[in-house]
Formats: structure tokens, C-alpha cells, sequence
């Protein structure tokens, strides 16, 4: 069995639980091990079954950053305990100097901005490095490092966006990118009916198995129907699902009896995506056929029972409607969850083998949520999720980006799921941010052609807490104005 070792100085620095509990260890090929994390006060200790080299990826506190997650360097086991925070600097150091050759080799202009703080952080690191054997001082200037180098990310990546989006709009002058929105409640969107127009090009409408087929063979439209409806009147590029929820309770309770049946469980999934798209044949355009695919947990299926029916559901769907744009749902696109020990392909991987089964699967829909405890949330700084985009164009397919971030860490009495929020600042001003961090790198990225927000309103059944741009009184939050700034064009000014 492999183990790594992590000194963690001042003792107590790591919330064991949403920090160094959800730590993984991934390959030179990004794909994670399956591994046990046994956090203390002083130490992170890793268990693995092989002993290959790998990089440790943890949230980490960084001054003025919160706790995004952080990446070493790859580092090969050692008898001796490595110190996190300084192979946590030695990798952020790595990695930008990586990206900027490339970014360099593809024409960039780098600011000069960048380089004095890329600069100090080098000087930092090498000063940390040479205070050994004193942890304290090793700590301390590391720590420095990371928040410098972080800097340095932030100004380098936002550089790169405003670039890329020069380069595109000379190339044509309206971006072939739609603004999207989860709309979850009609009474919710009739009073910022215009404004919402004016924010979105398309709506997500939630045609969901679990909600609409709660008893067998009794169906319940109505839902579905008045919002397909609205989008229809207002002329709104309209996107359906996810039809199929593979998470552990994301499919009806009745179905449960049918559990190991494999074959009628495929009939059952199949009838519901055919009865679904042939209701609003014409009228949806896109579709997401199903969701939490690769992480699964329905009916303890494991990864191959999931691939068949995921394939024979879009087979379905294709057949119903030629025309239509058929997607699935990636959630931790980042591949957390391999860590278990349950999962033999990556993110990537799985929706690879879909795609060379040639079954008419149009793109992928990646889910981004930041801030939230559990389910692959914790927040990535702005250039790993450039980063993540880049490695999922590879499959050369169209990408859709859903996004979801909290602005407020209050309980919300229409969530649905179990999720927390882990923030230290949480706010309308916070989510508005991230807002315009995230949507002018997707907008910058040739690959990504949807960028969805969550959900609408915090007033009806939700997934993601305190993530509407409506809040639950019904007020307008400062993301809903990012949003606008965004689909008007003003952030390109």
C-alpha cells in the first residue's frame, strides 16, 4: 500500500471535514486514484493501493482567495512527511509557469503586471525552501507564495479572457454562445418576465421523471407544460430535463421494485424518454436525457449498467426526434469522487465511450457549483477551470457549462438536497463576482456554446442553496445585473 505524508503547520489550520476530507491524489494523465484520507490537526496522511506518483489536491486558506482547492507539484512517496503548504507552492508555481509557455507560444501578450508578482513568488518559494529545517518559517513564506502566485493567476487568466474575446469578436461581432437560466416556478418569472428576456436566451425547464411520474402510470404535466408554454410565447430557445436523474434518489420511488431487473429498468427509462420528447416535439430543442451519470448511485448500478442505459436512452431520444440536440449532465467534472474506490473511467473517459458508440449524443453539459460541502463543490480558482475547459474540449464535442454559487449560507427551505455551504464570505456581492470571473472565461472559450445558471428563483424546488438570481422575498440579487451586463455586451467594452 502507498502512503504520502503532509505536515500541516499551525497545527489545526485544516477543517478536517471540508478541507482535508475531501482531498484527492490524481496521475500525470489527471485521472484520480482511488485512495483514504486520514486527516489530524498536524498531518494528512494519503492511502493508496498502488504507490505511483501523484499530486495531492486540497482546499486550502489562502489570504484574500478563501479556501480554493490547490494543487502540488507530482511527488513521488517518501518515508519523510512532506510540508503541504510548501509543496502546495511549489505546485501553483509549476503549473502557472506551465500555462504561461503555452499561453506565450500561442501569441499572448503577457502583462508586465504579472511578471514582478510571478517574479516575488519565485523568490518567496526559493526563500521557503532554503528555512528548512524551521516549519514555521518554511510555513510562513510558502504561505506567501501561494497567495502571490495566486495573484499572479488571477491577472494572467483574466489577460488571457479579455484576448480570446478580442480575437473572437473580430471574428464575428456576435458571439455564437447562449445565456441560460433553470426556471423552476411560473409565478416566480412573471414579474421579471422582461428582465429575464433581456438577461437569457434560453430557459431550462425541469421535465423531470421524479417529479412528473410520482405514482405509476399517473403523470403530472401541468408543471412542465405552463413553463414550456411561457418559453414558447416569449420566443425562448428552450432546453428540457434532465429527463433521468442516475443519483441515488433522483428516479421515482415506485421504480425501486424493479431495481435489479436490469432489462425492465432499461424499458421503463426508455418509455419515459420517449413519452417525454414526443409531448413537446417541436417545442424543446435541446434536450438533456440524463444527469449524475458518471457519478451515479441509483439502484447501486455500477458503471457499465450505467453506460447501457445512458446509451440506449439517447438511442431513444434520437429516434424520437431527429433534430434535436441531445445532451448529458457531467457533475464533478473535476473527477473528485474517483477517490473512492467505486469507479474504473474518469469524467472524460465516460463520455468518451459514449461518444465512440455513435449514438447521436450532440454535447455536454458541465455542472460547475463552488461553495457547498460535498458533491464535488469545493471552489477552483479561475485558471484550473480554464484549465478544466480546455481538457473537455479535447472530446471535440459543443460543451454547455450549468453554474451554480450560494449568496447566502442561511438555510433555504426549498432546497432539495443536503448540500451546505462551506464560504467564509457569502453574499449578492460574492455570487455576482464569481459571476463575472466565470462567464467571460466560458464566453472566451471557443468549445463552450451554453452558459446556464442554476436556477431562477430560491422560492421553489431547488438542487443548489440560496443560488437564485430571485431571491426567496422575491427581490432582484446583483447577479441577476451581472448576468445582464454580460448578455448585453457591456463586460466587452
Amino acid at each position: 500500500m502507498g502512503v504520502m505524508r503532509f505536515t500541516v503547520h499551525p497545527e489545526g489550520l485544516l477543517d478536517p471535514d471540508a478541507d482535508s476530507g475531501n482531498a484527492y491524489v490524481s496521475g500525470f494523465d489527471g485521472r484520480v486514484f482511488p485512495a483514504r484520507v486520514e486527516p489530524s490537526p498536524a498531518q494528512v496522511e494519503i492511502r493508496r493501493v498502488n504507490s505511483d506518483s501523484g499530486k495531492l489536491h486540497i482546499a486550502y486558506p489562502v489570504e484574500g482567495f478563501g479556501r480554493p482547492v490547490i494543487s502540488t507539484a507530482t511527488l513521488r512517496e517518501s518515508d519523510d512527511p512532506y510540508i503541504l503548504s510548501l509543496e502546495l507552492a511549489r505546485g501553483r508555481i509549476v503549473q502557472l509557469r506551465n500555462q504561461l509557455a503555452t499561453w506565450e507560444g500561442l501569441g499572448m501578450t503577457v502583462p508586465e503586471e504579472f511578471r514582478e508578482i510571478h517574479r516575488k513568488s519565485h523568490t518567496l518559494f526559493a526563500q521557503a525552501t532554503a528555512s528548512k529545517p524551521d516549519v514555521s518559517k518554511v510555513c510562513e513564506l510558502a504561505d506567501a507564495a501561494i497567495a502571490l502566485s495566486l495573484q499572479a493567476a488571477e491577472i494572467l487568466t483574466t489577460a488571457y479572457v479579455r484576448q480570446r474575446l478580442m480575437v473572437r469578436l473580430k471574428r464575428s461581432s456576435q458571439l455564437p454562445v447562449s445565456f441560460g437560466c433553470g426556471i423552476n416556478c411560473k409565478e416566480a418569472i412573471e414579474p421579471h418576465s422582461d428582465m429575464l428576456q433581456q438577461a437569457f436566451t434560453s430557459a431550462a425547464v425541469p421535465i423531470e421523471w421524479k417529479q412528473i411520474e410520482k405514482q405509476e402510470g399517473e403523470y403530472e404535466w401541468d408543471l412542465p407544460d405552463q413553463l414550456v408554454e411561457w418559453g414558447t410565447e416569449n420566443r425562448m430557445l428552450l432546453r428540457g430535463g434532465p429527463l433521468l436523474d442516475l443519483s441515488p434518489d433522483g428516479l421515482p420511488e415506485w421504480l425501486k421494485q424493479w431495481g435489479h431487473d436490469f432489462f425492465n429498468l432499461q424499458s421503463f427509462l426508455s418509455d419515459f424518454v420517449e413519452t417525454a420528447i414526443n409531448r413537446y416535439l417541436g417545442r424543446v430543442r435541446i434536450w438533456e436525457v440524463s444527469s449524475r451519470v458518471n457519478t451515479g448511485g441509483a439502484f447501486n448500478l455500477n458503471e457499465e449498467e450505467r453506460l447501457t442505459l445512458v446509451a440506449r436512452t439517447l438511442e431513444v431520444a434520437r429516434q424520437v426526434d431527429e433534430e434535436a440536440q441531445l445532451l448529458i449532465r457531467i457533475d464533478e467534472p473535476w473527477g473528485e469522487y474517483q477517490t473512492s474506490g467505486d469507479y474504473r473511467l474518469s469524467p472524460v473517459q465516460f463520455v468518451d465511450a459514449l461518444l465512440r458508440c455513435g449514438i447521436g449524443l450532440s454535447g455536454v453539459n458541465l455542472e460547475i457549483a463552488a461553495g457547498y460541502n460535498g458533491g464535488g463543490a469545493s471552489p477552483h480558482e479561475l485558471l484550473d477551470t480554464s484549465r478544466l475547459i480546455d481538457q473537455w474540449s479535447m472530446l471535440e464535442v459543443p460543451l454547455s457549462v450549468t453554474l451554480a454559487y450560494p449568496s447566502s449560507a442561511q438555510p433555504d427551505a426549498a432546497c432539495t438536497s443536503d448540500l451546505g455551504v462551506r464560504l467564509e464570505s457569502c453574499g449578492c456581492d460574492d455570487q455576482a463576482r464569481w459571476i463575472d470571473q466565470m462567464v467571460p472565461l466560458l464566453m472566451a472559450k471557443q468549445s463552450v456554446v451554453g452558459i446556464y445558471w442554476s436556477h431562477l428563483s430560491d422560492t421553489d424546488r431547488h438542487v443548489f442553496p440560496n443560488a437564485g438570481l430571485i431571491g426567496s422575498d422575491g427581490s432582484t440579487k446583483a447577479g441577476m445585473d451581472s448576468f445582464l451586463k454580460h448578455r448585453s455586451g457591456q463586460s466587452l467594452s
